[in-house]
């Protein structure tokens, strides 16, 4: 498999989310500064939706019919632009503290979003209990609540299940919940299981907890669900733990299969898609140390098939529906000002899959 460079746009602040229409003729970038931006990839154009977060805009989904756009934020809100008028028609305070995390069911009906801000609790600096639930759910149609769900905050992601009926959500100690939404489900997780490679606990600097899984996605067979994130450091101030992803079996909270050895180099890992097809998933976000920070692995032995140093950060990966296109959305090291100026460092890239 090879990736080639396609289109490479240009952003004027840091990209941290990224929807796309299903031919990838569309992108759609939740940015730094609050707004969220329509590409053309082919031509670099750009336009800006209206409405803007009050503080960074971290993830956004494009409804099923095109039209619909939904957007959360670091203000706790949920933003739902119709891209027909151009206008914001609904806004929904979905959280307190920030939206980490926003993913919409593959039917399109539900958006979840997730948050929580982590306090020390007590003397080992364990993170304080949820001052509210760590995960939302909401009717895409009306935008009300139709579920809500505790989790340890911070809750950093959460993903649905390709048949829509589960949604999981893991936080920055490593551990994975997973509800059954609709008829039969409760407010109790169906699943849960933790992982202690994600997580370090720091020493070096100041006592704190750091890290967490920073993506997770269902196999297209719902089977198995795929996280990632950073491993532990003695020094988690300097980000350079191990790239870590692992597969789980998560309705039995067993782990069947993790990165190999001598494939992986140091940095935080932000974004996990999987090919339609099922036979390959990649995982991509920040380099420390080593020779990638994008790569392309084989689902059926979890082998390292392809990688690249894309020289910048990726907080979002997803193919288009045919899985010829592979767009990611990400940033350079945000500059500092030159002549009162500040130079632009989000990033939005197409890349071509070629077997």
């Amino acid at each position: 498999m090879k990736l080639t460079l396609l289109h490479d746009s240009v952003l004027a602040t840091g990209v941290f989310g990224l929807a796309l229409a299903p031919d990838g003729g569309r992108a759609f970038a939740a940015c730094a500064d609050g707004r969220v931006v329509r590409i053309d990839p082919p031509s670099g154009e750009q336009v800006a939706l209206a409405g803007v977060h009050g503080s960074y805009a971290s993830g956004c989904a494009l409804l099923p019919d095109g039209k619909t756009l939904v957007s959360g934020g670091y203000d706790g809100q949920l933003l739902w632009h119709d891209l027909e008028i151009g206008a914001v028609t609904r806004a929904v305070p979905a959280h307190r503290f920030w939206s980490w995390d926003l993913a919409l069911s593959p039917d399109g009906s539900r958006v979840a979003s997730c948050t929580g801000q982590y306090l020390a609790g007590g003397w080992k600096y364990e993170p304080a209990a949820a001052t509210e639930p760590g995960v939302k759910v909401f009717d895409t149609s009306s935008g009300n609540v139709v579920a809500a769900f505790d989790h340890q905050p911070p809750v950093l992601c959460c993903g649905f299940s390709r048949d829509s009926l589960h949604l999981a959500a893991a936080n920055m100690l490593g551990e994975v919940r997973v509800w059954k939404l609709g008829e039969g489900g409760g407010a109790e997780p169906e699943s849960r299981f933790t992982s202690p490679d994600f997580t370090s606990w720091g020493t070096t600097k100041s006592h704190h907890y750091c890290g967490g899984i920073y993506a997770l996605a269902f196999a297209p067979s719902d089977a198995s669900l795929l996280v990632c994130g950073m491993g532990p450091m003695g020094d988690p101030m300097a980000g350079n733990g191990k790239m870590t992803w692992q597969r789980w079996d998560w309705r039995k909270g067993e782990k069947i299969d993790q990165i190999r050895d001598g494939q992986h180099g140091s940095g935080l890992m932000e974004a996990l898609a999987w090919s339609p097809d099922g036979a390959h998933f990649v995982m991509a976000g920040r380099q420390a140390q080593g020779t990638w920070n994008l790569a392309l692995f084989s689902a059926a032995d979890g082998s390292l098939v392809t990688s690249l140093d894309t020289k910048q950060r990726i907080t979002q990966a997803r193919f288009t529906a045919d899985g010829k296109r592979l767009v990611l959305g990400g940033a350079q090291s945000q500059p500092g000002p030159k002549d009162g100026q500040w130079p632009s460092w989000g990033r939005v890239q197409v890349y071509s899959v070629d077997s």
